[in-house]
């Protein structure tokens, strides 16, 4: 038996496993659950973080629903059936016209919403609608708005599908021909389908909350519209900093809004605790989203020390994969990424002193999987003769060289909106960052507002001999990044464990009192936050029977 056949047997023995564990999970549920005729009704929407197997936010949103409908609320599943022609997960990037794999992604949503009442949404075309599509060209549909009577304003539906287009085309920048055309046309008429069906089951339901995944995908992205049009309210839901933990938030997911009480201070302990998880960090041993980008890290080499020492000074540029759901939030100042760059790159020909280290970031070219990107830095490098300047060095995105030690030598740093802009602040290194980030909510680093304002800034940084960074930056950062990995991130280990393909779950074998909020303080904290309306945070005395000593 060859090592092959051998893991594919192993492949399936695990799925059948937690298709079984799904289906007595759900039946446990729905036999233990509350019944009465008046509970309160939560509306959960996710059809854009998996197709036929369990990622991990398929199984927060799982889990979350069986937590809450355990705790007394009746729980409808707003499920797709070949609802959108086609989905994001659904796209075939060498092919816009293929149809989804429908089929399977069906099966699955029926396992996984096995405990809950379903409303199953079809695909209606509007003909009317496609017609006044077609003259479009890919800017115009961009910022295309329907007028419909049944909403109180136009629909933004160009709005709310460029992210997911851009994201379905690893890609930032859309080229306007008639491929990339058809699949805008086909996305602003599944999203306006989901309009409609989701509208339709508010109105029905008439529930105090919806549950909803991301909220910048477009079916989510749609519904969260449609849901806040009509007086709803919203919690959306995302991958935690944590190993198998969500956020959860009523503001937008993707940004991580975490508010952190003014009169908060780290102890002692919870120090320690930090510079514990902050020791791993620095050396590559962490994952995000059950990915583990560094396998290994380098130090820097006798070459790239001995081109340094030409120079006065080190500024590293460290950028973002551009069609990151991030970046929905991040531009501010500037209109993208790349325009950003384009401004950094004016910034290194007028400084012949300063050695620059432009970084690709580690998704761009994740190796082994469809999500390397087609708009790319090192393709923005070899466009623009970057790495033909004296004064750049040029880390691609599989180059396992330490940021770390890099940003210890350094002047300062220059960053969009990438998490290490945060770390560079820890190690007690100044930042000026370009774009809107999750730590920017709190004094960490300097933010440029403005084009003008990031000039400026850089200009200031790389002539003075040294750079003041006011003392609350690295207090802010600290307490920033203990709220998002110790409090805003809840921990669902108890009943996750990997699966085989990297970035997928399975369900551990767990009792099913175990999803009962008083048994647990994440579902506990979820349910609260329903409860209350409050903040999805876990409560001080949990936060260390939680994820215990790092």
């Amino acid at each position: 038996m060859n090592r092959s056949f051998w893991k594919q047997l192993q492949f399936r023995w695990a799925g059948w496993q937690n298709r079984q564990r799904l289906k007595r999970l759900a039946h446990q549920v729905r036999m233990h659950s509350p019944r009465e005729r008046d509970l309160t009704t939560i509306v959960v929407f996710n059809t854009s973080s998996r197709l036929s197997a369990l990622s991990q936010n398929a199984a927060f949103t799982l889990l979350a629903a069986m937590g809450l409908k355990l705790g007394g609320y009746r729980i409808v599943q707003f499920a797709c059936a070949s609802g959108m022609v086609p989905c994001v997960l659904g796209t075939n990037r060498r092919d816009y016209h293929l149809p989804p794999p429908c089929a399977a992604c069906i099966a699955q949503t029926k396992r996984l919403t096995q405990a809950f009442e379903t409303f199953w949404f079809h695909f209606q075309p509007d003909h009317a609608l496609a017609e006044q599509l077609k003259a479009l060209n890919v800017e115009a549909l961009g910022e295309f708005q329907l007028s419909h009577p049944a909403f109180g304003e136009p629909i933004p539906l160009g709005k709310l599908v460029l992210p997911s287009i851009r994201w379905a085309l690893r890609c930032y920048h859309l080229p306007d021909d008639e491929p990339t055309r058809y699949l805008l046309r086909q996305y602003l008429l599944s999203a306006y389908n989901v309009a409609l069906h989701f509208k339709a089951v508010l109105e029905k339901e008439l529930p105090s909350a919806c549950l909803i995944f991301n909220g910048i995908m477009y079916p989510e992205a749609t519904a969260r519209w449609v849901a806040l049009q009509k007086g709803v309210r919203v919690v959306t839901q995302e991958v935690g900093f944590q190993p198998f933990s969500a956020f959860f938030t009523d503001g937008e997911a993707t940004a991580y809004p975490i508010h952190i009480a003014a009169t908060f201070e780290l102890s002692e302990r919870q120090n320690q605790r930090l510079d514990a998880y902050l020791e791993k960090r620095f050396q590559g041993k962490f994952t995000m989203a059950g990915i583990r980008f560094w396998h290994e890290m380098k130090g820097l080499d006798q070459a790239f020390l001995k081109k340094a020492a030409e120079f006065r000074q080190i500024v590293p540029v460290f950028t973002n994969v551009v069609y990151d759901t991030s970046q929905v939030h991040a531009n501010v100042a500037f209109r993208h990424m790349f325009h950003w760059l384009d401004q950094v790159l004016k910034i290194i020909g007028g400084h012949p002193e300063t050695l620059f280290v432009i970084r690709a970031h580690p998704d761009e070219m994740r190796p082994g999987t469809a999500k390397q990107a087609r708009e790319s830095v090192r393709a923005w490098v070899e466009a623009n003769a970057v790495n033909k300047m004296s004064n750049v060095v040029f880390v691609d995105s599989q180059e396992y060289l330490s940021s770390y030690e890099l940003i210890r030598r350094s002047k300062f740093v220059m960053v969009y909106n990438s998490s290490i802009g945060l770390e560079a602040t820890l190690l007690s290194v100044p930042v000026l960052c370009a774009g809107k980030a999750r730590y920017t909510q709190y004094p960490t680093v300097f933010f440029a507002q403005s084009i003008d304002e990031f000039e400026r800034l850089a200009e200031a940084m790389l002539s003075i001999e040294k750079i003041e960074c006011p003392p609350e930056f690295q207090r802010n950062a600290r307490r920033f990044l203990y709220y998002q990995l110790y409090r805003a991130s809840l921990p669902f280990g108890h009943y996750l464990q990997a699966a085989q393909r990297a970035g997928f779950v399975q369900l551990r074998e767990f009792d099913w009192r175990d999803l009962l909020p008083e048994r647990s303080a994440t579902l506990q904290t979820v349910l609260h936050g329903f409860r209350e309306g409050g903040e999805f945070l876990l409560p001080e005395e949990a936060e260390w029977s939680a994820y215990g000593q790092d």
